[in-house]
């Protein structure tokens, strides 16, 4: 194990960090218990002149965790229900993916 990995254990580990959630996948029914570091960013959107601020949620999942996520999968955090959209996305070391998320 790495050092990346080791601190990456110890932050999602930690309950002030991350949450307990639920994965379930569209294509299997399989679910899975997660732990993910809750984002909130503002996404800039261009529309001709204009610029829209929109709120996003995405969430950070360890890979360990959860190996293969795809479009579509279900996240469940407390009672919020979230799909995954467009591609997650891994970290520099591979360590973490980032997962864009609409409500479900």
């Amino acid at each position: 194990m790495t050092v990346f990995a080791a601190a990456m254990d110890r932050i999602f580990a930690n309950p002030s960090m991350a949450a307990a959630a639920v994965w379930i996948s569209t294509t299997t029914s399989e679910e899975r218990l997660i732990r993910v570091i809750r984002l909130a960013p503002d996404r800039i959107t261009e529309f001709g002149a204009g610029r829209f601020v929109s709120d996003t949620t995405m969430v950070d999942v360890r890979v360990s965790d959860l190996p293969e996520p795809r479009a579509g999968d279900l996240i469940v955090i407390a009672t919020n229900s979230f799909t995954i959209q467009g591609e997650p996305t891994r970290d520099r070391e591979r360590l973490v993916w980032s997962l864009d998320l609409q409500p479900a």
